[in-house]
This record gives structure tokens, C-alpha cells and sequence, in this order.
């Protein structure tokens, strides 16, 4: 499942960002004083077995919402559920369980479309 997602909040200026956690801001803020910041963090630990501490620790220092969604590293998966959390209102496993059903629906009507051109019949005639 990965890590857990943080929870979203309007900041001052009424941006919608992951709610960051003030431990982690101290502990950068440290790394960064002393050379070990973000910029170095990703060019030590850049491969795709980092991406879901990447997208978790992205939402710990606050990311926007927007912004995180155009993160290189941050999934289709964990944007949708944490853009299905706010836009839903659903705690993060109704969120999830929302997110994988839409997907499982999208699948099976464009397999539906595919099977339907395969055998020349309507689309129409395959749902049951």
C-alpha cells in the first residue's frame, strides 16, 4: 500500500497543501545547514525504489496539492487518492478504495470498446 498520506489543509493564502510536519521541517532545515539538503537527498537517493519516500516526504514539507501532482516521481495513484480525499471528503482508505474503483471502471469500458471491435458487435452488447 506505501506510506500513508497526509492530510491537506488551506494554507494562508488559500493554497490547498499536504499538512507538513514540523519535525521534518527542523531535520532539513538542519541537513541544510550543514550540506545535506534536498538537493543533495535526491542526487544520493534518486532511484525508483526511493519514489514512495520521495512522494511521502514531499507531502511532509507541505507540497501543494497542484504542485505535487507534477512531481516526476509522485504516482497517478497517490495524487488521485489524495485529490479524492480533498475533493470527496473520504479519510484516506475510502479514498483509496474510490480511486481503485473509477480505475477498474475506466479498464473495463475501454476493454469493452476493444472487444466489441474486435467481434464488429456494439459496445452496448457486452454490458450485463
Amino acid at each position: 500500500m506505501g506510506n500513508p498520506i497526509q492530510p491537506l489543509e488551506l494554507d494562508d493564502q488559500g493554497v490547498l497543501r499536504f499538512k507538513s510536519n514540523k519535525l521534518v521541517d527542523a531535520l532539513l532545515d538542519h541537513g541544510q545547514a550543514t550540506g545535506l539538503g534536498l538537493n543533495e537527498l535526491r542526487f544520493k537517493y534518486h532511484g525508483p525504489e526511493y519514489a514512495d519516500d520521495w512522494q511521502q516526504l514531499s507531502q511532509l514539507i507541505g507540497y501543494s496539492l497542484s504542485g505535487y501532482g507534477e512531481l516526476s516521481y509522485v504516482s497517478d495513484y497517490t495524487y488521485g487518492v489524495a485529490a479524492k480525499m480533498n475533493e470527496e471528503k473520504l479519510n484516506e482508505k475510502d479514498a483509496r478504495i474510490s480511486y481503485l474503483e473509477n480505475e477498474l471502471s475506466s479498464l473495463k469500458d475501454s476493454l469493452r470498446e476493444s472487444i466489441a471491435s474486435l467481434y464488429g458487435i456494439h459496445p452496448d452488447d457486452l454490458r450485463r
